[in-house]
C-alpha cells in the first residue's frame, strides 16, 4: 500500500561535488515528493522514517531478461561436457521433462530467484516461462501465480516463451503444436509478453516465419514481443534484427503504442561497423526496438570455436559492449542477468550490480561516464527495455543530472540504498551486500550481513 515515507541521510549519484552531501527523500503515493538537504525535511506525523546512515541511493534494479523456470537446475541435469548451445538445449530439455512431475520444486526455485533478486534491489523483472509440448502450461501457471503473489513487492512481467521450434521439420509449411500452445498462452489475461528463439528453427526461412508469427500474436493480444535473436558471432551471418525492424515498419509498430519489441543476446551486433550502428540508431529513434545484452551467458556460450573451426572470440567481444556502443553511437543497451545455475549459464550472481561491476573489467572502462552507463544499464535502461516508462518534473533536483540516475520530484519512488558505500561509484565498482529496497515508496526488503572476525570480534554495523 502506498503511503508516506522519508528516507533520511542518503547520498545521491550526482556528477558534481554534491555527491558528498546528504539528502532526505520524501515519498508520497509511490512517487518522490521532495528532495531536500538532510535534516531539513519535516516528515508528516504519519510518515515512516528510514535512516540510511549515509548510504548511496540509486535507482532500483531490473532483470530485463531472466528465466524463471529453468534456474538452479544444474543438480538435476546431466553433467556438462562441451558447454555448447546444442548441449545446453539437450541437457535442459531432459531436465525440463521433470518439471510437471515436481511442481513444488519448480515453485521453490522460482520463489528463491525472486526473493534473492528483490533483496539485492530488483523491483522489476521480465520473467520468461516456457510453453511447449514438454511442459505444457506448467511453467506459465507457476509464473502467473508468483507474479500475483509478489505484485506489491516487484513488478513481474510474464513472458509466454517458445524456446523450442515452432516448426517441427525443415519441410513444414505450417507451425506445429508448440505454436498452438503458445497461441493459447498469449491469450491469458495476465501475460504481458510473447517471445521465441528463432535461431532454433530448422533454417533461416523458418526463423523469419517464427518472427512473423510472434509479432502477429503480440499485435493480436496487445503484448510486448521479445526475441532471443542474433545469438552468434559469425561475420557471415546476416543479422536478423534488420528483418525484425522491417516487419515493425510494415506493421506500423510505433512508440506511441507503448508496446516494445526487445531482442536479447544479440551478440552478432557486437560485430557491427560504425555505419551499421548508425543505421540501427536511426531505426530505433523511430521504432520501439530495445536491445538487452546478457554478459554472463554470452561470455560463457560464445567461448567455443564455431562449427567452421574459427578461433573463439576474445572475452570482451562475446557480448555487446554497452558503454562503448552508447559512447560512440548513442544506442542504449540494457544488461541483464538471465540464466542462473543451468546449462546455459552455470556461473554468476542474481545481483545486477555485480553485473555492472563485471562490465568494468570486461569492457575495460575506467571513466565515470562509462560507469554511469553500466549503472543505468542494469536499472533505468533495463526498465525502459521492458516498457516501464518514467515521468516527473526537474524541480527539486539536487544537481543537474540528465541520465535518470539521480531521482527527481515526481519520479517513481523505486530505489535501492547500498549501505556502507560512501560514493556512488562504489555501487558499480564494489557493491556492498547490505541493502534496503524501496518499491512504490515502501520498504520491501532489507538485507544485512552478520559480521564477526577473530580480531575485532562482535557484529559490525554501519
Amino acid at each position: 500500500m502506498m503511503g508516506s515515507l522519508v528516507i533520511r541521510n542518503v547520498r545521491l549519484p550526482c556528477t558534481d561535488h554534491s555527491e558528498a552531501s546528504a539528502w532526505d527523500i520524501a515519498c508520497l503515493g509511490g512517487r518522490v515528493q521532495s528532495i531536500t538537504s538532510s535534516g531539513s525535511c519535516i516528515p508528516h506525523e504519519e510518515a515512516a522514517v528510514i535512516e540510511a546512515n549515509g548510504g548511496v541511493l540509486v535507482p532500483s534494479l531490473c532483470h530485463s531478461h531472466i528465466h524463471l523456470d529453468k534456474c538452479f537446475i544444474l543438480g538435476q541435469c546431466d553433467p556438462l561436457v562441451t558447454g555448447s548451445l546444442p548441449e545446453a538445449l539437450k541437457v535442459t530439455n531432459k531436465a525440463k521433462a521433470e518439471f510437471p512431475k515436481d511442481v513444488d520444486n519448480l515453485y521453490a526455485r522460482a520463489t528463491y530467484l525472486i526473493r534473492e533478486s528483490v533483496e539485492s534491489g530488483v523491483t522489476a523483472m521480465r520473467a520468461f516461462v516456457e510453453v511447449d509440448t514438454t511442459v505444457g502450461f506448467t511453467c506459465l501457471d507457476m509464473g502467473l501465480q508468483l507474479a500475483k503473489e509478489w505484485a506489491e513487492v516487484c513488478h513481474i512481467q510474464i513472458v509466454a516463451f517458445a524456446q523450442e521450434a515452432l516448426y517441427e521439420f525443415a519441410d513444414s509449411t505450417e507451425p506445429g503444436p508448440n505454436y498452438n500452445l503458445l497461441c493459447d498462452a498469449a491469450s491469458r489475461p495476465d501475460v504481458s509478453v510473447v517471445g521465441s528463439a528463432p535461431w532454433v528453427e530448422p533454417d533461416r526461412a523458418h526463423a523469419l516465419k517464427n518472427i512473423e508469427l510472434i509479432l502477429s500474436l503480440a499485435e493480436k493480444h496487445d503484448l510486448h514481443a521479445d526475441f532471443h535473436l542474433d545469438y552468434n558471432l559469425d561475420p557471415d551471418a546476416v543479422p536478423m534484427v534488420w528483418d525484425v525492424l522491417q516487419q515493425m515498419r510494415q506493421r506500423s509498430w510505433c512508440k506511441s503504442s507503448g508496446k516494445r519489441v526487445t531482442i536479447g543476446h544479440a551478440t552478432r551486433l557486437g560485430l557491427f561497423s560504425g555505419e551499421e550502428w548508425a543505421e540501427l540508431k536511426r531505426a530505433t529513434d523511430i521504432l520501439p526496438l530495445e536491445i538487452v545484452a546478457l554478459p554472463q551467458s554470452d561470455i560463457y556460450m560464445m567461448g567455443r570455436a564455431d562449427p567452421s573451426g574459427r578461433v573463439p572470440v576474445p572475452l570482451a567481444g562475446r557480448t555487446i559492449n554497452a558503454p562503448q556502443v552508447y559512447r560512440d553511437h548513442g544506442v542504449r543497451v540494457a544488461l541483464s542477468v538471465n540464466n542462473i545455475e543451468n546449462a546455459f549459464t552455470p556461473q554468476g550472481s542474481l545481483d545486477p550490480l555485480t553485473l555492472a561491476s563485471l562490465g568494468v573489467a570486461l569492457f575495460q572502462v575506467g571513466t565515470e561516464p562509462d560507469w554511469r552507463v553500466l549503472l543505468r544499464s542494469v536499472s533505468t535502461t533495463s526498465k525502459e527495455a521492458i516498457g516501464i516508462m518514467h515521468g516527473g518534473s526537474v524541480s527539486g533536483k539536487p544537481a543537474d543530472e540528465g541520465d535518470g540516475i539521480v531521482p527527481r520530484v515526481g519520479d517513481p519512488a523505486d530505489f535501492v540504498v547500498v549501505h556502507g558505500a560512501r560514493r556512488w561509484q562504489s555501487a558499480v565498482l564494489s557493491p556492498g551486500f547490505d541493502r534496503t529496497t524501496f518499491y512504490k515508496g515502501n520498504v520491501v526488503a532489507r538485507r544485512r550481513a552478520q559480521r564477526w572476525n577473530a580480531n575485532t570480534g562482535g557484529e559490525i554495523t554501519y
